[in-house]
């Protein structure tokens, strides 16, 4: 794909990203419809679907070649398969409901796999993060991020993970500083962005780390399952985002 098709599809994903924070905004003080889907804890609103459809329509009559591959409605897509878009309407809905903050949009675009674009808007903070894969911006200001040791940082984590010390994460985190854990993939990686968290653990479906695996990749970031093998962007997966160059030395603690 030339560059210049490649700036014009980021510029797109801005825009639409940026237009569905507006529309979420408006509708903050509305009586949600929430639904569950798998369990009592994993819910959707009315909102979600509205962003993704949307985005969808959007992404559908500007890019007619392009597929998506979405969290709400079973809109599915192989991302080796040509062009693939990754959406996440809201990601951290619980939050959303209950807290009205800590939730972001989230919208990434791949070609047979490779991931081109990350974009991610913290809604409440009115922060977007963009970027190619080779650089990353907050708004308009390049990230220049340095990355420290782990045991002088934090840890975003999936409490149950951490918990139940699936993966060897809690042996790890013994190696840190301590734990966080905010209920939304989009704003833990915005925090591995802003320098605020070393690194990321989870257990997370392709939509929710898609951008964000995009986004910290220029600074020595890989995003993979806990064991070391590739994502499958299919399914939920117990999975890491942490420095390359670091890896060896936590391999001891992860299972």
């Amino acid at each position: 794909m030339s560059a210049n098709l490649l700036n014009t599809k980021l510029e797109f994903a801005k825009t639409v990203v940026q237009k569905a924070g507006v529309f979420i905004k408006q509708h903050l003080s509305d009586d949600l419809e929430i639904s569950e889907k798998t369990h009592f804890d994993d819910l959707v609103t009315n909102v979600d679907r509205e962003v993704q459809d949307q985005i969808l329509t959007q992404i559908q009559s500007t890019f007619p070649g392009d597929s998506v591959l979405a969290e709400e409605n079973d809109v599915r897509h192989d991302i080796s398969d040509g062009n693939v878009w990754v959406l996440d309407p809201i990601d951290g809905t619980t939050n959303f409901i209950v807290q009205r903050d800590n939730f972001a949009v989230m919208l990434a675009y791949y070609e047979a796999g490779v991931g081109k674009i990350g974009v991610i808007l913290d809604v409440m903070n009115d922060n977007l993060y963009w970027g190619d894969g080779t650089s990353a911006y907050k708004n308009e200001t390049q990230i220049h991020l340095t990355v420290k040791p782990l045991r002088q940082s934090l840890i975003g984590v999936n409490t149950y993970m951490y918990r139940t010390n699936a993966g060897g994460l809690l042996d790890l985190s013994h190696e840190s500083l301590g734990v966080r854990a905010i209920g939304s993939a989009g704003i833990e990686y915005v925090n591995i962005l802003d320098g605020k968290i070393w690194g990321y653990f989870s257990n997370l479906s392709p939509w929710d780390y898609a951008a964000g695996a995009v986004l910290i990749a220029p600074f020595g970031y890989v995003t993979q399952q806990i064991d070391g093998s590739p994502l499958a962007f299919e399914g939920r997966q117990m999975m890491m985002s942490v420095p390359n160059d670091q890896l060896d030395k936590i391999k001891a603690y992860l299972k």
